[in-house]
């Protein structure tokens, strides 16, 4: 890298940091989620004319950004509440997914000019999955009721396996022209899970393993530094879910940290995990919000009237869709454990609805859809790759802001029960299970 290249990427990291303060310092000013000023901010920035070229390299999301955020909400994540929340959140993580990729698939071929089926799934693969960074940061940050928290962060942290599943298969029959079998999908589905599984929890043990033979904090502390990456490379390259294993990996340690992690090197850690975790969220919603010109410069031949048309359609289902499966799911286990004679108390409409309109997509949506292929094997174009591109940043859009804003009022409006202010690692650590 020649230094002209070197400095102008200084630049770029200047001003990216000095824009997350800028606008962290506004949203606290006016007490709205960071993340979504940032993404608002961001967008603003980005329309100005001869500002710094800022692009969403997928390689860098995936293997750089990714990973240690997802440790980090996952180290932070207490493994009872997780565990409590399991079984609901792997009906939303696998059984929503599944239901809105199939639905979207459906529906798109006959709502949205030039999608059939196949192109369909492409779509519902990118954007059925809500994100982990956006879920935890803004969930959190609105003071949902702990049981809501626990199910949308756990829903959240396991969704990921299987909308990539679902994209690697659309996207293979639009650049093979192959269609997966139901049992090819279901054993690649186990695979990826087992393999995430079983290399997460070998990556932990082999980090806990060296934390308990070091007695030094900077190299314990640098030890969990390199935890999530050990446990996303791993994985990737045995061709498993690199995000289910870091945040298996990072499920691990964090319970593990009273015996792995010396007294000091926990204090020290929360500071260090607690700057990292704001500068890259700051860093991953204001690239979202950059993004814009380079979804809109690739769009040819499509009236703008049309894609705003298409993208509301988009959002509108996709938010009907989250809605109806809350109720029906929740109503269909209340009577399903009457049925069994348990004890069961009925849903709660305000909290059904409150979880239902939380469903934030985020930036493994849009790096996701950056990184689709240019052209399918017989060297025709991707059908309708910047179009796939543009839609999934409006749906990221309309979720994190327009949803994320409306939450305080719908809150208020339902009187669902504030919960406890969100608690460091090292509260964590120390604070008894109910």
């Amino acid at each position: 890298m020649q230094s002209a290249d070197i400095h102008h990427l200084e630049l770029i990291v200047l001003f990216m940091m000095a824009l997350v303060v800028a606008l962290a310092a506004l949203a606290r000013r006016f007490k709205t989620p960071y993340p979504i000023v940032l993404v608002i901010g961001g967008l603003a920035v980005s329309l100005f004319p001869d500002m710094p070229r800022v692009t969403l390299n997928p390689d860098v999301v995936f293997f750089v950004l990714l990973p240690p955020l997802l440790f980090a909400a996952a180290f932070q994540t207490s493994w009872l509440r997780f565990r409590r929340s399991l079984t609901k959140s792997s009906i939303m993580a696998f059984g929503f997914v599944g239901f809105s990729v199939v639905i979207v698939a459906l529906v798109t071929g006959f709502l949205l000019p030039g999608f059939d089926r196949r192109v369909g799934f492409v779509l519902g693969a990118l954007v059925a999955s809500t994100d982990a960074i956006a879920a935890t940061s803004i969930a959190k940050r609105m003071r949902l009721p702990q049981r809501l928290v626990d199910v949308l962060e756990g829903e959240s942290l396991l969704n990921d396996a299987t909308s990539l599943l679902a994209l690697e298969f659309s996207v293979a029959m639009l650049v093979a022209d192959s269609t997966p079998s139901f049992g090819q999908g279901a054993l690649r589905l186990v695979a990826l899970i087992a393999g995430g599984v079983f290399i997460g929890l070998l990556a932990g043990w082999i980090i806990r393993w060296c934390q308990l033979r070091l007695t030094d904090a900077p190299l314990e502390i640098t030890l969990t530094l390199l935890a999530p990456y050990l446990a996303y490379i791993a994985a990737e390259s045995a061709h498993s879910s690199g995000v289910l294993a870091t945040v298996v990996c990072g499920l691990f340690l964090g319970e593990k940290q009273s015996e792995s992690l010396s007294a000091r090197a926990r204090i020290e850690a929360a500071a260090v995990w607690s700057t990292i975790d704001f500068v890259l969220n700051g860093v991953v919603f204001a690239l979202i919000g950059f993004q814009l010109p380079y979804v809109l410069e690739g769009i040819h031949n499509v009236r703008p009237a049309e894609l705003f048309r298409d993208a509301s359609i988009l959002v509108g289902l996709l938010i009907a869709l989250r809605l109806l499966w809350v109720y029906a799911v929740s109503w269909m286990a209340f009577a399903f454990r009457r049925l069994l004679r348990q004890p069961a108390e009925p849903p709660r409409g305000n909290e059904m609805f409150i979880f239902g309109w939380t469903g934030m997509r985020g930036v493994i949506a849009l790096a996701a859809a950056m990184s689709l292929p240019q052209l399918a094997e017989s060297g025709d174009a991707f059908p309708q790759r910047d179009v796939l591109i543009f839609l999934t940043f409006c749906v990221i859009l309309v979720t994190l802001v327009a949803q994320g804003l409306s939450l305080p009022f719908f809150i208020k409006k339902l009187k669902v029960a504030p919960g406890q202010p969100e608690l460091s690692p090292v509260q964590h650590d120390v604070r008894l299970p109910c």
